[in-house]
């Protein structure tokens, strides 16, 4: 009475808007719909947006919308990038792998464009002090560009150190451009980023949020760890930049992870990939040189194809990828992940690869940095153990590597863990490596991961507390949103 004395429209204007909220409603589902999802995930978004009035559509706006087919840059300029980049299309050299390792490297090419970069030299890192190391000396012999793209940038020691080093190269005249994802990075000091671009160096957030784009960009993040120094060294993996990779933290020794430093052509698709999202990021073509050293490498010749994958492809690309080389596999699966939230086709995977005999290992911390993380986690570790898939549980720290072992030929690492935001959400960067030699090696590492691992059995599993299991199974209903 009060509301129609005050505002005597008020009647109208509430029952235009409910119109108005409702055809916004209908045609949202019908988008959702039009889409074709799966239909469980369908069926979920059209229960959310009717029952939810308003929280729903927020959630939908925020959480599922769908960015395929969308393009961070121009065709003209993904095909000035590919001229400059100069991929090998070497498929003479498929021939000395197995029928298995063929298909897998036929799918990249189709997923990602035709490469194979033979030749390369890759130098393994599992501690953070030792790459830190490595990229701050590389850093130094910089003479013309570094590239630096990084999921989370923080102010601490080990941050801190980097930036003053690249300040230092940017005075010298080294072109430096830095990418950052904005929410990985968000408590990153402003004061900070002016002094660097104050030093000369190009710094930009990946996806900035603001206040009237919030909702449309706050679950879509760069999570690539790339930096690229003169075209001629790269590096890639799963360590950020901060103190618990180096120091660790208040609560846990240095995190355990894995990251590649690589020589050689296939230092091309690094270049290619961080200046797609430098294009995307600032409107600006990169045209720096990718020259890739020719004489002695710091390892052996290795044969690698890169992959990118990100919410605005076609295909979710390392998704495909994991899925293809597991259902391949005849021997062993190893995975080491920190969060393992698995599709349903890649747990069907796991657990039809386990049932006929393969051995299929995952690796995962005993305690994670995320409490929501780990429940989620907790509610797949029954189906598995059930298939036969072995469980380890790392003790000593968090351990954050992400790595894919199958059989004796593939091995992948990079940015993407085993879980629904890696493979649908992010943007990530792996790279896949072709060869016995490396696969031992990596299986070695894996195996003295083990020695410092529990293995989990079916009956320990169940002594857990029955308030565990309820918020497992409640923390699942949103693991593709985590």
């Amino acid at each position: 009475m009060f509301l129609a004395e005050l505002f005597p429209y008020a009647d109208i204007i509430f029952s235009i808007l409910m119109v108005l909220y409702a055809l916004t409603v209908l045609t949202v589902i019908i988008v959702v719909l039009s889409e074709n999802r799966n239909p469980v995930k369908s069926m979920a978004w059209v229960l959310v947006l009717v029952l939810l009035p308003v929280l729903g559509l927020v959630i939908y706006l925020i959480f599922g919308r769908s960015l395929k087919g969308m393009s961070l840059t121009s065709r003209s300029h993904l095909r000035e990038l590919r001229r400059m980049s100069d991929f090998p299309d070497a498929v003479e050299h498929e021939d000395v792998f197995s029928d298995d390792s063929r298909q897998i490297i036929s799918l990249v090419n189709k997923l990602v464009g035709p490469h194979l970069f033979v030749g390369n030299g890759i130098d393994v890192f599992t501690a953070g002090t030792d790459k830190f190391e490595a990229l701050k000396r590389d850093i130094r012999e910089a003479r013309e560009y570094i590239h630096v793209q990084y999921f989370i940038l923080e102010n601490d020691k080990t941050g801190s150190e980097l930036i003053q080093l690249l300040m230092d190269k940017a005075r010298e005249g080294v072109q430096v451009r830095v990418l950052y994802d904005y929410v990985g990075s968000f408590y990153m000091s402003s004061r900070v980023l002016k002094q660097m671009r104050a030093a000369g160096i190009d710094v930009h957030p990946f996806l900035k949020l603001t206040l009237t784009q919030f909702a449309f960009r706050v679950n879509w993040r760069n999570h690539r760890k790339i930096v690229v120094i003169d075209g001629r060294v790269g590096y890639l993996g799963g360590m950020n930049i901060a103190d618990r990779y180096v120091i660790g933290d208040k609560k846990w020794t240095p995190w355990r992870d894995t990251h590649l430093r690589m020589t050689g052509p296939a230092v091309a698709a690094m270049q290619y990939s961080f200046a797609i999202d430098w294009d995307f990021t600032t409107r600006n073509l990169l045209t720096s040189p990718v020259i890739f050293n020719e004489g002695p490498h710091d390892s052996h010749d290795y044969v690698v194809q890169m992959m990118s994958s990100g919410p605005t492809g076609r295909w979710n690309n390392i998704s495909f990828v994991f899925f293809k080389a597991i259902t391949l596999a005849k021997r062993c699966v190893y995975i080491q992940t920190p969060y393992f939230l698995p599709s349903d086709a890649l747990l069907k995977a796991l657990q039809s690869v386990a049932l006929a005999g393969v051995d299929v290992r995952l690796m995962i911390p005993r305690q994670s940095d995320s409490a929501m993380l780990r429940l989620a986690t907790g509610s797949y570790i029954k189906e598995c153990l059930l298939s036969g898939i072995k469980i380890f549980l790392y003790e000593p720290t968090i351990l954050h590597a992400k790595v894919l072992i199958v059989d004796d030929e593939f091995v992948t690492t990079g940015s993407t863990n085993f879980d629904f935001r890696s493979f649908e959400h992010n943007f990530e960067f792996n790279t896949l490596v072709y060869g016995k030699e490396f696969n031992q090696k990596m299986k070695a590492t894996f195996e003295a991961d083990m020695g410092q691992c529990t293995r989990l059995t079916l009956a320990q599993w169940k002594k857990r507390p029955l308030v565990t299991k309820a918020l497992e199974s409640i923390v699942r209903l949103i693991s593709p949103i985590l």
